[in-house]
């Protein structure tokens, strides 16, 4: 059996709960959701959906670099979603990180996310 490996940065918010920014076993890198909050002062990034989904991307860019890692090695994301009718300008955002091969993808909608934000990302790489 692999042991972890934790990947920490203060490029993206510190985890808002008892969890890491990412794991790492036998190559695979489990990011932690990033939800749009400002990595150095923990303020809520509050704009419209594309704004906040840059910045959850940017969280997300963050925590990839901190294990050597960019969005081609995402192999899966999940998108959170408040409301459903953020889905085309959420992806319209999306697209722009990941190339002509993007990743497997999941997009649900639910009641709240963490600090009241509109949308939350999670990903999973694989190290080559």
């Amino acid at each position: 059996m692999s042991s972890k490996k934790i990947h920490m940065t203060d490029n993206a918010p510190a985890p808002v709960g008892p969890y890491s920014q990412a794991v790492e076993v036998a190559g695979f890198v489990y990011c932690s959701g990033q939800i749009p909050l400002d990595a150095k002062t923990g303020d809520i990034f509050t704009g419209d959906i594309k704004e906040q989904t840059q910045k959850a991307m940017e969280n997300v860019k963050a925590v990839l670099l901190s294990a050597d890692l960019n969005f081609d090695d995402v192999v899966k994301t999940t998108i959170f979603l408040t409301d459903m009718n953020d889905f085309s300008q959420v992806n319209e955002v999306y697209a722009t990180y990941f190339g002509e091969h993007p990743p497997a993808r999941s997009c649900v909608a639910v009641a709240a996310l963490p600090k009241g934000v509109n949308v939350e990302v999670e990903v999973l790489a694989k190290r080559h």
